[in-house]
């Protein structure tokens, strides 16, 4: 398998440090406000990427955080801690709204079909790890404090900025991103932790060596990354908003405090834009996937979409491309639940599933996995065997080929085929001629085939 590395800004093979065991960290949610499906285009990303792991024989132990404090609205170091902001723009304590939005964040994955994370870690739940890093890079020399905090020194950091390259620090030292602080050293600093405000009680914070205060945003990915995945381990992935300060100020935490290298791969997923703008928050008029249920999408045509283009080029979103992929998707699931199961010994892997698995191992082209599936589907392959190529192509894209069909449907048209289906099983034909007709009436078609009751959008 091959991915594009960012920090050697190439495609390398995936070679882990203990074959076939693969670390994985994902970034997640900063759980102030609903994810919007720009973020989720990132997470469905890292999906197929574990995904396209586990088909390619490995063994994926895939981390992910959840930031509950710390992560200011100025994505460095200055202004309000984003949980602080939401908490008073809902009348709910900082705790609530953590609670609300990351119970609607893993809502939202389930209807993603995306995969659960080995570990699902807290920034709040790991105080103590992310007070013991600092502490290390305090002995190392590594920090300094100011009137608001302790600072990363970046200066004693040579490396400091290879992930994203000369050119993106130096718009950082020009102020392009960090804010001026006249007590840092250098722009490019960053706090490891912040003091709360002087006569100003905080919701979220704890006592330190240095005082009372909570952690900076960057910090809890080291802390918890090499917690649960060692001081080394093989992949990291995000946005590609996340190179030029999160992650690189994540590898000098780590690679400061232990000397070694912290991450061998780092993946990162290209935005997708709306109106010719990345899809932001602090933008307003984001889409979220409640929304697009409202609009009568599956939350999987979104995915259908997202898989349509490579991670790492620009996706643009409109609700006329999405309705498109429903299309495609809806055509593909009637496709492929038409297939015979004819049960017995595995069909033997065709031309095109085998096109299927070199597309995803090539950085994850999973348009060109699609087009396998699509090809093989129309070829003249015997019934079993593109049933087997299915099979392969949902396990790797997570598309719910197989899934009941009837989750495309509202509550009430899911009942009406659910009452067919029991009327024809108890041979109650009058009735189930009548719910047949029912249905037909609010364009949706049933026919009956040995496998059982199929049915259709007009």
């Amino acid at each position: 398998m091959k991915v594009y590395n960012t920090l050697s800004r190439c495609l390398e093979e995936l070679q882990p440090l203990d074959p076939p065991r693969v670390g994985l960290y994902t970034c997640g949610p900063t759980v102030y406000n609903y994810q919007h499906i720009g973020n989720y285009r990132t997470y469905i990303f890292e999906d197929a990427l574990k995904r396209t792991l586990k088909l390619c024989g490995f063994q994926v132990r895939h981390v992910m955080n959840i930031t509950d404090v710390g992560h200011l609205v100025s994505q460095a170091d200055e202004g309000e801690d984003k949980m602080e902001v939401g908490a008073s723009r809902e009348g709910k304590t900082a705790w609530e709204i953590a609670r609300i939005y990351t119970e609607a964040f893993l809502r939202d994955c389930r209807d993603l079909n995306l995969l659960a994370p080995d570990v699902l870690c807290k920034a709040t739940d790991h105080i103590p790890e992310q007070i013991a890093l600092i502490e290390r890079l305090r002995e190392k020399g590594l920090i300094y404090g100011t009137s608001d905090g302790l600072y990363y020194d970046t200066a004693k950091f040579p490396s400091y900025g290879r992930l994203a390259g000369e050119s993106h620090i130096a718009g950082i030292r020009e102020g392009s991103r960090v804010g001026a602080n006249p007590e840092k050293r250098a722009p490019t600093d960053f706090a490891v932790w912040k003091f709360s405000p002087k006569g100003q009680r905080r919701q979220m914070e704890w006592d330190s060596p240095w005082g009372v205060g909570f952690p900076g945003w960057h910090l809890e990915c080291s802390a918890m990354a090499m917690k649960y995945l060692g001081e080394s381990f093989d992949v990291h992935c995000g946005g590609v908003d996340h190179v030029s300060i999160h992650h690189t100020n994540e590898i000098a935490q780590a690679e400061g405090a232990t000397g070694q290298p912290f991450v061998r791969y780092w993946m990162h997923g290209e935005f997708l834009l709306m109106n010719n703008a990345k899809m932001a928050k602090s933008a307003g008029g984001f889409v979220t996937i409640a929304q697009l249920k409202e609009k009568g999408f599956d939350p999987l045509d979104y995915r259908y979409h997202c898989l349509t283009a490579h991670y790492r080029k620009q996706l643009d979103f409109t609700w006329e491309a999405l309705e498109s992929s429903k299309v495609a998707r809806r055509r593909l699931c009637e496709a492929v639940r038409a297939l015979p199961d004819e049960g017995g010994a595995p069909a033997p892997e065709s031309e095109f599933g085998l096109a299927l698995r070199g597309a995803l191992a090539d950085d994850l082209n999973t348009a060109g996995a699609l087009a396998a599936l699509w090809d093989g589907l129309r070829g003249g392959l015997p019934g079993p065997v593109k049933r087997c190529l299915a099979q392969l192509a949902d396990e790797a894209l997570g598309l719910g080929l197989f899934a009941e069909a009837g989750r495309e449907l509202p509550a009430d048209l899911r009942e009406l085929l659910e009452r067919r289906a029991k009327a024809r099983q108890d041979k109650d034909f009058a009735l189930s001629d009548s719910l047949r007709r029912e249905l037909e009436a609010r364009r949706i078609v049933v026919e009956d085939t040995k496998q059982g009751q199929r049915w259709r959008r007009k």
